[in-house]
């Protein structure tokens, strides 16, 4: 009895455990310090098994603008299918958008702050993993890019005012300068690991039919030279009639 009541606490214990694992939320040291929620955007390479799931959570700001792009860049395996099936779902767990091509982009504005859940699913390709370049991120115009209430904002002169809507219209151009950079960027991986899989295709397959017909001359040759053989007459070996 004693054995069978210890197996089931150990049970018990690795469920609770694993239910705490997969907490995605950092907790702070204490009620007064905030959350931390990391870098604002991210752009990276992930490959993904056959068959698997990667998630990422991204912390934003309520009337903010949240944006999600990526593409495959490549597939190892025997499958060739490079579609995978990109997800978006609000802190709550509401699914956003959904997106199922080689590429694609998921945009929204963002309506409550929290921890928003973006998911690459594999589920098509059972026999291949792929390579997927992600670029995910929230940005924010106008009086809320600093996150402060107004009645905290300090009053500022016209001067002031104009050179910092000015500064807020340079370094919005400059980020989205940037996004259309790193689509560029994801095009050109992707052309790339295309044009080295066409490459090393067209070797191997010239190399192969090089091979066959270099040994089908060989049998020709073998065969016909067989039919000129004209065997050795002696006076105990003579030909049948």
């Amino acid at each position: 009895m004693f054995p069978l009541l210890f197996g089931v606490g150990l049970v018990i214990l690795n469920l609770v455990t694993s239910a705490q694992s997969q907490k995605t939320e950092p907790l702070s040291g204490s009620g007064d310090q905030p959350f931390f929620h990391g870098a604002d955007r991210y752009d990276f390479a992930i490959m993904i098994p056959p068959g698997g799931t990667e998630c990422f959570w991204q912390f934003a700001h309520h009337a903010g603008y949240f944006y999600f792009s990526y593409e495959v860049q490549r597939t190892l395996g025997m499958s060739h299918d490079r579609h995978v099936a990109a997800t978006a779902h609000t802190p709550q767990g509401f699914l956003i958008d959904t997106s199922k091509n080689a590429r694609g982009q998921i945009n929204f504005s963002t309506q409550e702050t929290g921890f928003y859940q973006l998911c690459l699913n594999n589920q098509q390709n059972h026999f291949a993993s792929v390579q997927v370049y992600l670029n995910f991120g929230v940005f924010y115009e106008g009086p809320e890019m600093d996150h402060k209430k107004k009645n905290e904002r300090k009053q500022l002169n016209d001067t002031l005012d104009a050179i910092e809507e000015s500064t807020r219209k340079v370094q919005n151009n400059i980020f989205h300068m940037w996004r259309y950079y790193n689509f560029a960027r994801m095009r050109k991986m992707a052309d790339f690991f295309l044009l080295q899989s066409n490459y090393n295709y067209v070797n191997w397959w010239s190399t192969a039919q090089s091979l066959v017909i270099v040994l089908s001359g060989i049998l020709q040759l073998y065969f016909l030279k067989r039919l000129f053989n004209v065997p050795t007459i002696t006076d105990t070996k003579k030909p049948r009639c």
